[in-house]
């Protein structure tokens, strides 16, 4: 690298440095250094709960052509930062308290010391209409990634990292629908021991709708398939030619944006128990948080991350499962968001460890057979 001349590594996360400065500058002169601590210590709640996110956006996003790529990093960003950190919360209150647009705004950045001077018929405050949805989220996100971990650990492939439970469980995947229906029994299970009585239908409704969800924009990107992707993507990569385009690329940067929404559920609805100011949520989550995981996805799609840790996709999408199960669970029980970040970050650590000792070995067995034919 020429001296003077940035390095790859600052040109992937620059533009996320730059932005955090101006967040937390805006934070500043918003509320003070209060603002500061809470936009960066939800940045980093963000980050610590996307590593599976990143590494699941970057197995897809490698599948898209630059083009793609680039709508995903830009349009993708501003979907991910107003979309789901600060209409997605006001859109909750609105379809929860029927207010409009103007009073939902009005009611998140000036919420009355008592209920009853907005209200007066009693109805909570904005904080508590966005937690007493959270069944439905969580339902909704619950399932729709529970569907894509299944449809991965359903699945035969050439590596496996836990092979005592993946191979069989690639074996039971020959059984058709089988996915579907693993999910469904357990979003009727959750419905019945873990929702409140007066939610178990709408927890219902939202979990089939978070499956109706992942099998439609799964089912539309298989349509629209690129020749090629089918040929051990998840070791090698597909080709440049073989990258998404067109109607393919864009039903690939669809489901993108529906699965990072879902991945964005337990982080939007565990913001509020640190703040409920949307303005300090959509800085720390969008600005800070999602913009990291951006770069985060970039960096492993450039450095070719996935394929020289072959075991990394595996660890996120068995955090997939996890968050999906915690998601599931937090129906009826509150579970820590340090406790759902954690997980993956563990998951994700011990398969790149897998990884790291594979590579090791197979050169040490590369060296030995070169050994072997010079003697």
């Amino acid at each position: 690298m020429p001296p003077g001349r940035p390095g790859p590594v600052f040109k992937i996360f620059g533009w996320s440095f730059a932005i955090t400065a101006v967040a937390i500058v805006v934070a500043f002169f918003y509320g003070s250094w209060e603002a500061v601590a809470l936009v960066v210590i939800l940045g980093i709640l963000e980050v610590s709960l996307s590593f599976d996110n990143a590494v699941i956006n970057a197995t897809v996003l490698r599948r898209m052509s630059d083009f793609w790529q680039k709508i995903f990093l830009t349009i993708g960003i501003v979907i991910a930062v107003f979309g789901m950190r600060l209409v997605f919360p006001l859109v909750i209150v609105w379809a929860a308290a029927g207010l409009g647009p103007v009073d939902a705004m009005r009611l998140a950045l000036n919420p009355p010391a008592d209920d009853a001077a907005y209200f007066p018929d009693g109805s909570p405050s904005y904080e508590t209409l966005i937690t007493d949805a959270h069944p439905q989220i969580a339902a909704f996100g619950g399932m729709f990634l529970l569907m894509l971990f299944l449809g991965f650990v359903f699945e035969e492939r050439e590596h496996t990292w836990l092979s005592w439970l993946e191979k069989p469980l690639a074996k039971a995947g020959k059984l058709d629908m089988l996915s579907v229906v693993v999910a469904g029994v357990g979003l009727v299970l959750a419905a019945e021991f873990l929702a409140e009585d007066d939610k178990i239908s709408t927890v219902m409704v939202s979990g089939v709708l978070g499956m109706v969800t992942y099998i439609a924009v799964n089912g539309l990107g298989n349509l629209f398939h690129v020749p090629g992707e089918d040929e051990e993507e998840s070791s090698s990569g597909p080709s440049d030619l073989a990258k998404a385009t067109g109607k393919a690329g864009f039903f690939l940067f669809l489901y993108l944006e529906v699965l990072d929404a879902s991945f964005s559920f337990d982080g939007v609805v565990g913001a509020f128990a640190i703040t409920a100011d949307p303005i300090i949520i959509a800085l720390g989550l969008g600005f800070i948080g999602a913009m990291f995981v951006r770069s985060l996805t970039v960096f492993l799609v450039r450095k070719g991350t996935l394929d020289d840790y072959v075991y990394l996709e595996h660890g996120a999408h068995w955090a997939i499962g996890a968050l999906a199960t915690i998601l599931l669970v937090s129906i009826g029980v509150h579970i820590n968001e340090i406790l759902t970040g954690l997980v993956g970050v563990v998951l994700i650590g011990l398969a790149f460890w897998s990884s790291v000792r594979r590579n090791r070995r197979l050169a040490a067995e590369g060296h030995a057979d070169e050994a072997k034919v010079n003697v």
